[in-house]
């Protein structure tokens, strides 16, 4: 009977870590860092004593529910490094990383941020991003000028879209990419936009 018990602890104890942590990455997903630990405790119908059990600050959980995420960030980063042409690694990587921050807005304040639980994934997709722009300027097709942190204040402006739904603020945000990648490159080709989203009602 105790082992039976015991076994049934360890179940709902499991049970209750998953559930916090999916609460904890959909919360800060859709309204950022700020969300309080009791907020997700009341989602995710725990106590907050629960949650603090297994994530004993909100540091740990922020850095659990972002390990993923951080780590889909740098396969993004590896994938455009691996193009054959620099300059349309540079564009997908931009492409992909403001669409996956735009649905994601605790990833965005994450992966731009100075939290100290983020410093080794951001160094590491970073410094790749770096060898994708200096391979890209060497292919000439990136503008000479053009710095890292350039790159990180469009990614942070691209945080800041809100639209009534997660289809239109991606669709902002390819038109915002866009726009960017025009000024990033080297003689700007005035190519076709995407349409244009209204967000102003």
């Amino acid at each position: 009977m105790t082992a039976e018990v015991s076994q049934k602890s360890r179940s709902d104890a499991r049970d209750n870590r998953a559930r916090i942590l999916a609460v904890a990455r959909a919360a800060f997903a859709a309204e950022g860092l700020d969300v309080p630990i009791r907020e997700i405790a009341r989602r995710a119908q725990v106590g907050p004593a629960t949650v603090y059990r297994h994530f004993p600050t909100k540091e740990t959980l922020l850095a659990e529910a972002f390990a993923e995420p951080m780590a889909m960030c740098s396969a993004i980063v590896e994938k455009g490094l691996a193009a054959d042409d620099p300059w349309q690694g540079f564009c997908q990587v931009v492409e992909k990383l403001m669409e996956v921050h735009a649905l994601d807005r605790g990833l965005s304040r994450a992966f731009t941020s100075r939290l100290p639980y983020f410093t080794a994934d951001r160094e590491r997709t970073m410094g790749l991003f770096a060898q994708l722009v200096r391979r890209a300027k060497e292919s000439g097709g990136l503008r000479a000028d053009l710095v890292l942190e350039d790159v990180v204040v469009a990614l942070m402006a691209n945080e800041g879209i809100r639209a009534a739904s997660p289809e239109l603020r991606v669709a902002a945000s390819r038109r915002f990419a866009a726009l960017m990648l025009q000024s990033f490159r080297a003689g700007p080709v005035a190519a076709p936009l995407p349409p244009a989203v209204r967000l102003l009602r």
